[in-house]
């Protein structure tokens, strides 16, 4: 059972779900499910909000603030005045996560918050064109954006930024397992009757027990609170998650999660000066369980007197929460891991003691997974400056450690138990050696660590297909087209494509080229519609069809009148369109 932890807490420990805990972020995934309407995405000015910051006689200072989920690209940034004999001068944007795409090449992304510096020469007021693009992690792509800021002339005020708080349900529920799991280690769980005995002095059941335990657990929750928010406030202050694109932040901040790492294997401690730990031994020893008040003085002094298996991840949410720089999202995410902390407390106050586990040497696995954890977040931080084969190299190192924890390579006699942890073991590392192959290749997806096929193979079948889909670019060519296939009784599949949509080439090489989706287009008139311009009049046709951008597979009947129900809009697979092509062949009688 304790190997079965580890793999677990390996899947979380990927760079991906690092990332994602850091950047509060999902990742893009080829196969993701397809995705029905626009109610998966935000409009353009949702997902990316402009603001202007500061604005005097030397700069202008804007913020972008990408919504959890969506990034700007950095070579789409457009600076314009109007006049334009108002000149600034060179934009000072800070350097992004590269990011590589087989069809784009390297690009730089910005997730999250974002600040760019424009100084400025001429006193003038003037407007200033912001011109930006971006996308979304779940496949779709924006056209592109320009938006109109007013500058006021020498002396003018600052327009403040917007709050923009960085916390959610998933989150807190995050933060509450985690609390839960850190009551599940070789330090804590052990102490637990102690504690209770001490907290509850044998007031067990009923309303008093709960109270009392809702005494304790409740203000050590609101001390880590306070906590979360001052780190908050502190991280706020310093601006560290604009500055966490900044290689000289990002290393510090991943050999801190590594020394947590250390601690959580047992080969340090944190802890507490010893002059400031004993004085607060010498008051809680002096406080008396049993009330209501002493409930409430042992919680406050326990969130300081943590036990060492606590202190490195608890060092790590803090860290983690001052990148973040928002107070409010502190101090709730800390007090949902307090209340998780304490819940354990509270079945056993109610009586519930018999549903919690036995103390064993299961306890250790929990706290080393915790630091397994720790390095995936370490790794996750690192990805932003590494280039991807050194960071898939690195993903295959963590692969390989935790397998061969696992007794990938014991080959002894084992229990049943055993061996199935070896075979998970094992399929862990195949990833490992298939990390550092596609590493060598040049990869750096661990979610696709093998390079993809070359599609030169595919070139015969890709050029007959593509003299099957009809090109279109106005909207006047669209209604014609549509016009036609219904004048012809003929069903309609609708690709809407740009130049500048990855997720465009991908579903156009990858997707719309497999063979299962191939043998199952007869009958469609294909049509394309191509959004590269992205004027005014294809700006209009996409509001009138309801979509933010490509890409988005539209299916139409024979009558002329859309299939609403299965609609594609964003990223994906070969398999999952080649099952809505079946529904919808049904549909429509093919």
């Amino acid at each position: 059972m304790r190997r079965l932890f580890f793999l677990l807490f390996l899947l979380l420990a990927s760079p991906a779900f690092a990332t994602g805990l850091l950047d509060n972020r999902p990742s893009a995934t080829l196969g993701a499910a397809s995705l029905a309407n626009n109610a998966d995405f935000l409009p353009v000015h949702e997902a990316f909000k402009l603001s202007l910051v500061q604005a005097d006689a030397q700069t202008v200072k804007l913020r972008f603030v990408a919504t959890e989920g969506y990034y700007l690209y950095r070579h789409r940034f457009q600076f314009r005045t109007e006049p334009a004999d108002i000149a600034l001068g060179t934009p000072n944007i800070p350097k992004g996560e590269a990011k590589h795409d087989e069809f784009f090449g390297d690009v730089e992304v910005y997730h999250g918050v974002l600040d760019i510096e424009l100084p400025r020469t001429d006193p003038r007021a003037f407007t200033l064109l912001v011109g930006y693009q971006g996308c979304a992690d779940k496949g779709l792509c924006y056209p592109p954006e320009t938006a109109r800021l007013s500058i006021d002339g020498e002396g003018g005020a600052n327009a403040p930024a917007t709050a923009e708080h960085g916390w959610n349900w998933k989150s807190l529920l995050l933060f509450f397992l985690a609390g839960v799991g850190l009551t599940f280690t070789p330090c804590v769980l052990p102490m637990l009757p102690i504690l209770s005995g001490v907290v509850l002095r044998g007031q067990v059941g009923g309303l008093r027990g709960l109270s009392l335990s809702l005494a304790y657990v409740l203000p050590m929750a609101a001390s880590f609170a306070a906590l979360g928010a001052l780190m908050g406030l502190f991280g706020a202050g310093l601006n560290l998650q604009a500055r966490l694109q900044s290689a000289w932040v990002l290393v510090p901040f991943a050999l801190f999660f590594v020394l947590f790492a250390l601690a959580m294997f047992g080969l340090f401690e944190l802890k507490l000066p010893q002059a400031l730990s004993n004085r607060l031994n010498n008051v809680a020893n002096h406080t008396r369980g049993g009330s209501l008040l002493g409930a409430a003085v042992l919680g406050v002094l326990s969130s300081l007197l943590v036990s060492p298996c606590v202190s490195a991840p608890l060092a790590g949410a803090l860290l983690y929460i001052s990148a973040s720089g928002d107070a409010l999202g502190g101090a709730l995410k800390l007090f949902a891991l307090g209340l998780g902390m304490g819940a354990p407390l509270l079945l056993v106050a109610t009586g519930g003691a018999a549903w919690l586990p036995k103390s064993g040497p299961w306890m250790n696995t929990v706290k080393n997974a915790i630091g397994v954890l720790l390095l995936g977040l370490a790794i996750g931080l690192l990805s932003r400056v590494l280039p991807g084969p050194v960071t898939l190299l690195l993903v295959g190192f963590l692969a390989a450690g935790v397998a061969l924890f696992l007794g990938a390579l014991e080959f002894v006699v084992k229990t049943a138990r055993q061996r199935l942890a070896q075979l998970l073991g094992l399929a862990l590392l195949v990833y490992a050696l298939a990390c550092w192959y596609g590493a060598l290749s040049g990869q750096g997806d661990p979610l696709r660590p093998l390079p993809v096929a070359t599609l030169a193979a595919a070139g015969s079948s890709q050029a007959a297909q593509a003299d099957a889909w009809q090109t279109i670019t106005t909207p006047s060519a669209l209604d014609a087209a549509l016009a036609q296939a219904k004048a012809a009784g003929q069903p309609v599949l609708l690709d809407w494509y740009a130049d500048w949509c990855i997720s465009c080439k991908v579903i156009e090489h990858e997707v719309l080229n497999a063979s299962q989706v191939q043998t199952q287009l007869a009958g469609f008139k294909l049509l394309r519609f191509d959004l590269t311009e992205s004027n005014a009049e294809q700006r209009k046709l996409l509001d009138r069809y309801q979509l933010f951008g490509p890409p988005a597979l539209l299916f139409f009947a024979a009558n002329g009148s859309e299939i609403t129900a299965d609609r594609v809009i964003g990223e994906i697979n070969a398999g999952d369109f080649a099952q809505i092509l079946t529904r919808v062949r049904g549909k429509v009688g093919l």
